[in-house]
C-alpha cells in the first residue's frame, strides 16, 4: 500500500515541527507540503507573528513547498473559511489525500477542524493527539528540537518568558498551571532546529512589544 500524500498544517512552531518528524517516521504518510495562514497586511504567520521570510526559511530547511493562505486583518470567520476552502480545493486537485494537524488535546479545536474538513474530500489526521504534554515537551527537547517563544499570554504566564528558548530550563520554570506545550494558548513558538530540518534556521532576537493583550518577541533572519 502506497503512502498517502499529506499536507501538514504549519504554524512555524514546535508542535508543527514535531508533527513533521512523527509523520516522516510513519510509512502510511508522505508529507508533500506545508499549509500556513498568513496575515497578508503584516506578512507574518497568524498568531505566532513570525515573519514570512523565516517561514520560507523553515520550509527550505524542511525540504518542502509552502501552500500559503493569505488572510485579511481583521479576519472574520466567513473570510477565514472561504479562503481556507479555496486553498483546500486547490490542494485536493493536486492529489493531496490527507491534511495533518499538530493539535494535542483540545476537543473543541479538533471537532471544528473535522467539521470544516468533512465536505472537502480530504482525510484529517492528528499525529500527536492524546500524547501527555509533560512527557512530550521533554521528548522534543531531548531529541534536539530547538525553538524560541514568540508570543506569550501574560494572563497565563509571566511576560518575561517571551523570547526565551523552549528548553528544559523553561519547562522547569513554567508555573504548574501552564501546559508544558502551551496548548491552552499560554505561549507560541518558532522552531529553528531539530531532526525535521536539514539545517538550522538562523535567527536572532528582535524587539519585544505588547499588542492586543499579548506579548510578542520579533525574530529576525541572521545574515550569513
Amino acid at each position: 500500500m502506497s503512502a498517502r500524500r499529506t499536507l501538514l498544517s504549519w504554524s512555524s512552531g514546535k508542535d508543527s515541527a514535531w508533527s513533521l518528524h512523527v509523520l516522516r517516521s510513519d510509512p502510511r504518510f508522505e508529507v508533500v507540503g506545508l499549509l500556513t495562514t498568513l496575515n497578508e497586511s503584516a506578512e507574518r504567520v497568524s498568531m505566532h507573528a513570525v515573519r514570512e521570510r523565516l517561514l520560507e526559511d523553515q520550509a527550505e530547511a524542511a525540504g518542502l513547498p509552502l501552500q500559503k493562505v493569505q488572510l485579511p486583518w481583521p479576519c472574520s470567520n466567513e473570510d477565514y473559511e472561504a479562503r481556507m476552502n479555496a486553498a483546500l480545493a486547490e490542494v485536493r486537485e493536486q492529489g493531496i489525500e490527507v491534511v495533518a494537524f499538530g493539535d494535542l488535546f483540545l476537543e473543541d479545536v479538533r471537532n471544528y477542524r473535522e467539521e470544516r474538513m468533512a465536505d472537502t474530500g480530504l482525510e484529517v489526521h492528528f499525529p500527536l493527539w492524546g500524547k501527555k504534554t509533560p512527557q512530550l515537551a521533554r521528548e522534543m527537547v531531548a531529541a534536539g528540537l530547538r525553538a524560541r517563544l514568540t508570543c506569550v499570554d501574560p494572563r497565563q504566564i509571566d511576560r518575561a518568558f517571551c523570547g526565551r528558548a523552549f528548553d528544559a530550563d523553561l519547562l522547569d520554570a513554567l508555573p504548574p498551571s501552564a501546559d508544558p506545550c502551551g496548548e491552552n494558548g499560554e505561549f507560541h513558538t518558532f522552531a529553528w532546529s531539530g531532526p525535521m530540518f536539514a539545517h538550522d534556521v538562523r535567527i536572532t532576537g528582535g524587539d519585544t512589544i505588547e499588542r492586543d493583550g499579548f506579548v510578542y518577541t520579533d525574530l529576525l533572519p541572521l545574515a550569513e
